[in-house]
């Protein structure tokens, strides 16, 4: 191939057959993938937020007190759609890719690979989405937020699943078996949940590790969802938005990048 791998990807309308097949096929397991994915959240919310907040009580946010579970939830909501999108984009775009072959039998159709990647990126949001979705109606339920503002979070939130969806791509195009992915989850994702500020407010980290913590996607995802369940629009919303923006961007270009190297070994 004399084209670069780097040039400017090269998308159409052939993405949403490859979407709506994946669609088809993850409807027969709904049900159980979204109990799967919306336990661990939940448990995270009950142990910590009514446990943990029972001792806590409230913490201070710019001045003003906000109960633990209210703090929790607003944060640990990024973090559902974080994990939820990564492993779509990670375990089953693998599957897929390099298990199945799926990829090379959608690709005998005139449908490119560049819209293979585009589809898988959508599709894991879009999962995400529907667990997010889910986890927000049971945050509901139990009145820890009835924000008309949530219905602006939601929309974020689907954002924040398409940037964790093109980052979690890089690594996928980067794998040569399920074993690589440990690394992703243990030396990224793990420690930036406890970097990010959603179990406790970042001004407790030391400012050398605060300066990292402000450039990370998930503490700009935070930042945007968390006044918004406190019934406030984020203060500095455009930084954060463009934060995230480059991340989703740059992250997608790379992934396309790799991906394309990979098929043309």
């Amino acid at each position: 191939m004399n084209q670069s791998i780097w040039r400017v990807p090269d998308l159409s309308l052939r993405w949403w057959p490859v979407f709506l097949r994946n669609l088809l096929v993850w409807r027969k397991l709904a049900i159980p993938s979204l109990l799967g994915n919306i336990a661990e959240p939940l448990m995270w919310l009950v142990a910590f937020g009514y446990g943990m907040g029972a001792l806590v009580g409230q913490v201070q946010m710019g001045g003003t007190q906000v109960p633990y579970i209210l703090f929790l939830a607003s944060g640990s909501i990024c973090m559902s759609a974080m994990n939820a999108a990564s492993f779509e984009a990670l375990y089953s775009a693998f599957s897929r890719m390099h298990v199945q072959k799926t990829w090379d039998g959608i690709m005998n159709a005139p449908v490119s690979l560049d819209n293979v990647v585009m589809a898988e990126m959508l599709w894991a949001a879009f999962k995400s989405l529907f667990t997010v979705t889910a986890i927000l109606c049971v945050m509901l339920a139990l009145g820890i937020s009835h924000s008309p503002k949530l219905l602006a979070a939601w929309a974020v939130l689907l954002c924040v699943g398409i940037t964790f969806s093109c980052i979690a791509l890089i690594f996928n195009a980067l794998a040569t078996g399920y074993d690589f992915f440990t690394y992703y989850f243990t030396l990224f994702l793990t420690p930036m949940m406890f970097l990010s500020g959603i179990f406790f407010p970042r001004e407790q980290l030391p400012g050398a590790v605060r300066i990292v913590s402000d450039w990370l996607p998930l503490t700009n995802a935070v930042e945007l969802v968390r006044p918004m369940f406190m019934d406030q629009w984020p203060a500095d919303a455009l930084r954060s938005a463009l934060v995230l923006t480059g991340y989703t961007v740059g992250g997608f270009w790379i992934a396309l990048a790799l991906t394309r190297r990979r098929f043309w070994k």
